[in-house]
């Protein structure tokens, strides 16, 4: 069995001269690196969807690296911060208890240089504590003491930051001395003013000088830190924007410590490398405002050492990166591909008003790399080498499956390789006959389900938009279900208005497609699911829903119908992904059982208009074939008795082999492009008007077809192409 982490592509990241050795500066195996950067780092973003492998990786670094350097991993995802703070929201909140955590994870540790010392966060978030609901002198120290692992205390001689020993921990003392016996309001001057006396109380000169320099720059604070640390206190109280202030300020002050344990006395003879915050699922608010807080700062001036490496799954990395301008106003980021080797020189753009400058500017975007076609094999041969052998027909069926379903997605083709070890594959399968396997997760003991149904639960599910509204939580898988038959977004309207007729509360298909970017999910400009692999999944659901597909039936009625109502209040008007109405129409009626009446539209409009007539079969036969036993080939092979003349039998014959190409759910192969090419010459020799022109698009159609490319081409089958 292989690296699990080279065979998801991994490998040119974390090795021993990848690209996390050099930005950390250090190897796995504790070798020095000449580290990228410096000493204006950018945040790191891998981006992509779900199912890319953004955590996988983010733990995959803290595994090799985190015992040479400092590294903390945080799911910003995760609701314990929010659930630590409830108990005292006027003293934490969730970014106050994730700045906790990640410090005393580096007060624990035990690398090269010892451990860390938090004196400039531990003052800060003393004088939040004032905030407790009590407001007595015993429940802000107890508050207070919760943060005693931050502070300096019988640390090494030469340990970096000496002179704060025991000063700032005896704080808590002089706190319960100076406030006995008083009565508290939350954030009267007395408070503020008692505690901050304690706090300076006992600090050597460099202690106060150094608490000064950092409160003193808080804003508005002009150079007087016990202004700054009141209004730090003051705004978190505030809540909002004034709030974030503060938050953002304490996350300076935490990097400001370890920056300091960097380069003090005997920082640089004991420190290695740089110390590393990994930010999972950091498109979620939390993991936003951390990002925003550290993307100030470095644009404002402040520099450290810290590497932040965060997810984003919006290709562009997140919409707060441009400050409220289209992403396409802003030049992009710059970004990097693992399979590009080491990236180009990362330098901050200069800007006449840097205070103004995009977020962007700061920002470095590390693109997952699909897996490649060997990976994808390599992936579905190490579950059938666990399972009974089955014949190479059905091996090589699988194989393709996994690899046209997932599109390469890492997520999606360990799931599919790991259902279908045992699953056996006629030649003439569907690919989403795959879905149905059964698949047993870790931990679920006996229980299996089809592995479309995790897949679901876990990409879909578990993946929820960030800005999706708690009030359509429940709805928002069915409502994506039955989307999957829509091509644009008048049709998207339509569905979206049937299934949520009776709500107060309705989603726009302009709503839904933001919210499908915003979670990582591509465009195409054909399909309004654009994921290939999603759209799948949701056809194979939507076909499920009810028995015999009349879930799936009812959609497609309900789009030709509405398309039968405007082809005849319009006529050939546009039809939005398609040529004309009457195209959008056919599409719809096809996959719903009009195939006699498509046949004949399309044998009485070819005559004279070969050309258009060839783009408007290919937008028609662009479409999933329902459930069920599918005759097609044979169809499309003059297997079935077909009653017509002949120029309406031959169409009928190459409809059905244009669709099953365009499907992509089955292989086409020589034996598919034959029948094409016969198809097409056969009209090219009937007496019509433009016959003759036929006999090219049967060259270009064949030679395609023969080589599994799609003879209509759009944004998914380019995602297809990308990863062959």
């Amino acid at each position: 069995m292989g690296d699990p982490c080279e065979d998801l592509g991994f490998d040119s990241l974390l090795g021993e001269e990848g690209f996390f050795a050099r930005l950390l500066g250090r190897s796995p195996s504790g070798a020095g690196r000449e580290p990228l950067y410096g000493p204006d780092l950018p945040v790191v973003l891998l981006t992509g969807g779900p199912g890319m492998g953004k955590g996988r990786l983010l733990r995959a670094v803290r595994d090799r690296f985190a015992a040479k350097v400092p590294v903390i991993h945080l799911d910003c995802g995760s609701s314990v911060y929010a659930d630590r703070a409830d108990p005292e929201p006027g003293a934490r909140s969730a970014v106050t208890e994730a700045l906790v955590e990640a410090a005393e994870r580096l007060a624990a540790w035990q690398g090269p240089g010892g451990s860390f010392a938090f004196p400039r966060l531990y003052a800060g978030l003393a004088m939040i504590a004032t905030g407790v609901a009590e407001g007595s002198a015993q429940s802000v120290a107890t508050e207070v003491e919760r943060y005693e692992e931050l502070s300096p205390r019988n640390r090494r001689p030469l340990a970096t930051g000496d002179f704060w020993r025991g000063a700032l921990r005896a704080a808590v003392h002089n706190l319960l001395t100076t406030l006995a016996g008083q009565a508290l309001g939350p954030y009267t001057a007395s408070v503020s003013t008692a505690l901050l006396d304690a706090i300076f109380a006992d600090l050597p000169p460099r202690g106060r000088t150094e608490l000064a320099r950092i409160y003193g720059a808080y804003p508005g604070a002009g150079g007087q830190p016990q202004h700054g640390m009141r209004d730090l206190a003051t705004d978190f109280q505030a809540g909002g924007e004034d709030r974030e202030l503060a938050e953002s300020f304490l996350f300076r002050a935490l990097r400001e410590d370890l920056e300091a344990s960097y380069t003090g006395a005997s920082g640089w003879l004991l420190r290695v490398g740089r110390p590393a915050l990994l930010l999972d699922r950091a498109e979620t608010p939390l993991g936003e405002q951390l990002l925003r807080a550290v993307l100030r700062d470095r644009r404002d001036g402040q520099r450290d050492r810290v590497v932040v490496v965060g997810t984003a799954r919006r290709a562009d990395g997140g919409a707060f990166l441009y400050g409220g301008l289209p992403p396409g106003e802003v030049p992009p980021p710059a970004r990097f591909r693992p399979a590009d080797g080491f990236p180009a020189e990362w330098t901050r753009r200069a800007a006449p008003e840097a205070d103004r400058a995009p977020l962007a500017d700061g920002v470095l975007l590390l693109r997952m790399p699909l897996l490649t076609g060997d990976r994808i094999r390599r992936e579905t041969e190490r579950g059938q080498r666990r399972a009974q052998p089955g014949s190479g027909t059905s091996r090589r069926r699988v194989d393709a499956a996994v690899a046209r379903l997932s599109g390469g997605r890492p997520h999606m083709v360990i799931r599919l390789a790991a259902a279908s070890a045992a699953f056996r594959m006629a030649a003439g399968a569907n690919d989403r006959d795959i879905l149905d396997a059964p698949l047993r997760l870790p931990g679920d003991g006996d229980g299996e389900r089809p592995v479309a149904d995790v897949l679901l639960e876990e990409l879909v599910l578990e993946q929820l938009p960030v800005r999706l509204k708690a009030e359509y939580h429940d709805q928002w898988l069915d409502l994506l279900t039955h989307l999957s038959v829509a091509h644009d977004a008048e049709c998207a309207d339509v569905l979206l208005r049937h299934h949520q007729s009776g709500r107060v509360h309705r989603l726009t298909a302009h709503h839904v497609s933001e919210l499908l970017t915003d979670t990582g999910w591509p465009r195409c400009e054909r399909h309004f699911i654009g994921d290939f692999g999603l759209r799948q999944l949701l056809v194979h659901r939507l076909y499920g829903l009810r028995p015999d597909g009349a879930a799936w039936y009812a959609d497609h009625h309900l789009l030709r119908d509405h398309y039968t109502r405007r082809a005849a209040r319009e006529g050939a008007a546009d039809g939005g992904a398609f040529r004309s109405v009457v195209a959008h129409r056919m599409n719809h009626h096809l996959v719903s059982g009009g195939v006699d009446d498509v046949v004949r539209h399309l044998a009485d409009t070819l005559p004279g208009r070969p050309r258009e007539w060839c783009a408007e079969l290919l937008e028609i036969a662009q479409a999933p074939y329902p459930g069920g036993a599918d005759t097609r080939r044979e169809r499309a092979e003059g297997l079935v008795a077909v009653d017509g003349p002949a120029l309406r039998r031959t169409v009928d014959q190459l409809l059905h082999a244009v669709w099953l190409c365009e499907e992509r759910t089955r292989p086409t192969g020589q034996q598919t492009a034959g029948t094409l090419a016969k198809l097409l010459d056969l009209l090219s020799i009937m007496e019509f008007d433009g016959a003759g022109e036929l006999g090219r698009t049967a060259t270009d159609w064949s030679g395609l077809a023969e080589n599994e490319q799609p003879l209509l081409r759009c944004a998914c089958t380019d995602q297809l192409g990308r990863r062959r």
